[in-house]
């Protein structure tokens, strides 16, 4: 695939099934990684399984101080961060009548705010270097709408609009910024799932199946490369046909 040696890359979220795909395979093309999540015995346990000079640092998204913190934090453990991808999310659904104020802003916090603190942190010090690749992870919802998510497609929807202005502001440095936008991804929920909820499920995907997590590490994996360097401000979707733009 893209050689990403001599690259050093912070991953947000790294722990879960998305994130620990994407983190093996920017390792396995040559970056160097701070792993990012809540938990450090997770962190710690992905870290010896992927190398050993890879590193990790906890932080709470919701906590504004760390978020602030944690892109110097990262430089400091392994040098400049060159790729930075934007990956943690969660989700408190409910539908729109039930959903509590709260609900909404802590969503927006975790999967928009942060993802805006960690782009302009990491902005600053690549627009001096003249080079960088930034990834934030969307989802086909940000597109699609999904009834009883309407704090999590706003947070997504936010993310995609905001990469576009943000790449705009700094292309003519060699800043990219990018989002990959899942669809259906193979994962314990949908393992979960009935055999009538899948098949609903699938009759909405051309491809007539549900994605993997390497799938989507594929697509970050492409756009932190120096072949990407003509891309930016663009979502790149990857759900097997589900959604079209």
């Amino acid at each position: 695939m893209f050689t990403l040696n001599g690259k050093n890359a912070l991953i947000t979220g790294a722990t879960g099934g998305i994130g620990c795909a994407i983190a093996k395979t920017l390792h396995s093309q040559g970056a160097k990684l701070v792993l990012s999540g809540t938990k450090e015995e997770k962190l710690q346990q992905l870290a010896s399984e992927i190398s050993e000079d890879c590193k990790y640092l906890t932080c709470n998204l919701s906590n504004i101080i760390e978020v602030e913190e944690l892109f110097d934090k990262a430089e400091n453990l392994v040098g400049q961060i060159d790729i930075l991808v934007c990956n943690a999310g969660i989700t408190k659904d409910s539908l729109i009548l039930r959903m509590k104020n709260e609900d909404f802003d802590h969503v927006i916090d975790v999967n928009l705010k942060s993802t805006f603190v960690l782009n302009r942190n990491a902005i600053k010090k690549m627009l001096r270097r003249k080079n960088g690749r930034i990834i934030n992870i969307a989802s086909v919802v940000a597109l699609t709408g999904n009834p009883g998510q309407s704090n999590y497609v706003a947070s997504k929807a936010g993310m995609i609009g905001m990469t576009k202005s943000m790449a705009q502001e700094v292309a003519s440095r060699d800043v990219t910024i990018n989002c990959v936008a899942p669809g259906f991804i193979e994962s314990p929920m949908t393992e979960i799932l009935t055999e009538h909820q899948k098949n609903a499920i699938l009759a909405k995907i051309p491809a007539g199946k549900m994605g993997s997590s390497q799938d989507i590490a594929n697509a970050v994996a492409f756009l932190s490369s120096a072949e990407a360097n003509y891309i930016t401000g663009t979502t790149i979707h990857v759900n097997g046909g589900m959604f079209m733009n």
